[in-house]
């Protein structure tokens, strides 16, 4: 058995949750990081749901690649089955993406695609409405906002630009309640 790859674009990169023997910036080509997930249970309710991000076509997304010992790859895969596939809103795909390092610029990895086929699958929303729905919900993981703004740090301090997530996340920090 071989080691793991894993590709974290949003609440991975920043608490994964399990041990890695190396983690590297990465891109993906083909998808980007969207927030078009509605979540009924880390970050929201059915009845207030929150936004997650999810990888949607089009574009490409840079994030964190984690290299996951051969001997952890099963509890790791169980642990991330586990909090991904909550309600199957995501796929499990192994994607290839080119690694911020020298000497093994492409890998495949474990990445969680959403299904836009899925009920929980929101599509493109507008700023405002992303502002709205993730100022007013929290789930079991904590709140909605906390994710946004956190998420937005992360990517901030890896250089990675995403204008929707910044503008939300500078709005839900300066108190701002419609308006991004």
């Amino acid at each position: 058995m071989s080691d793991l790859w894993v590709f974290g674009y949003g609440s991975l990169m920043w608490r994964p949750g399990f041990d890695s023997v190396e983690h590297v910036a990465a891109h993906l080509s083909g998808l980007r990081r969207s927030l078009c997930v509605w979540s009924w249970v880390h970050r929201g309710t059915r009845e207030h749901p929150g936004l997650v991000l999810g990888l949607d076509r089009g574009g490409s997304c840079r994030g964190v690649a984690y290299r996951v010992a051969a001997a952890d790859r099963e509890a790791v895969v169980a642990y991330l089955r586990e909090r991904e596939l909550v309600t199957d809103v995501y796929r499990e795909e192994y994607r290839a993406i080119r690694l911020d390092a020298s000497g093994r610029p492409v890998v495949r990895a474990l990445t969680y695609v959403v299904d836009r086929d899925h009920r929980q699958y929101a599509g493109t929303l507008s700023p405002e409405a992303i502002l709205h729905h993730v100022r007013h919900s929290r789930g079991q993981s904590g709140a909605n906002a906390d994710y946004v703004v956190s998420t937005a740090r992360h990517l901030r301090s890896l250089g990675v630009r995403d204008l929707v997530l910044e503008k939300v996340a500078a709005a839900l920090l300066a108190g701002d309640t419609e308006r991004v």
